[in-house]
């Protein structure tokens, strides 16, 4: 009778060692993966922090490069000589623009019926929107305090060579020694505005 009662509590034991190894060999598991998680979870939230850090430096650096080349542009600027290069760049297409206004002033008068008013201001502002768009056009390939140079182009120019233009075109007399003085006249006019904003604006 022992011998039995012995045999039942050995195998009660093993019974009940058993299931608490299976129970212990799941906690186990389950918590080598919540280590495995938490690895996880903790290592994707540091190369996000990675990842947002490399960003906001690059964003950084493209900012600070762009500022360095306006602080450049604005130095630039700021020196005298590169006064005096924009000035005596500008100045040779507005002394040149002279030639041609007054080129302008001959062939309207030749070749145009003048009579018809209307016809001819609107050849003259054609004419010399062309040539204001043309002078225009070299002035973008340069840079002044960071700007293109038409930046500080004033679009009033193309009225104020007209009204000259027109004066002369319909004077009674002809004379090309008063349309040229007149011509530079409004052009060192033109020379004043662009000057004073370029260093106004």
């Amino acid at each position: 009778m022992n011998t039995v009662q012995d045999t039942m509590t050995v195998a009660q034991g093993i019974t009940d060692l058993g299931m608490m190894a299976i129970v212990a060999a799941f906690f186990l598991v389950l918590s080598a993966l919540l280590w495995v998680a938490c690895f996880r979870w903790f290592k994707g939230i540091i190369d996000g922090m990675i990842k947002g850090n490399t960003k906001m430096v690059d964003d950084l650096i493209v900012e600070t490069r762009k500022q360095n080349d306006m602080l450049n542009d604005i130095s630039e600027g700021l020196k005298p000589e590169t006064q005096l290069r924009v000035k005596n760049f500008t100045g040779v297409y507005f002394d040149l623009a002279i030639e041609k206004v007054c080129r302008i002033i001959k062939k309207v008068r030749e070749e145009n019926h003048i009579a018809d008013k209307e016809a001819t201001r609107t050849k003259i502002r054609t004419l010399l929107h062309n040539l204001h768009e043309d002078r225009n056009s070299r002035f973008d390939s340069f840079r002044y305090r960071g700007k293109i140079l038409t930046t500080y182009v004033n679009h009033d120019w193309v009225d104020w060579v007209a009204e000259v233009v027109e004066h002369e075109v319909y004077s009674d007399t002809v004379n090309n020694g008063r349309a040229y003085t007149n011509v530079q006249a409004v052009y060192e006019r033109i020379k004043i505005d662009f000057y004073h904003k370029m260093n106004h604006e």
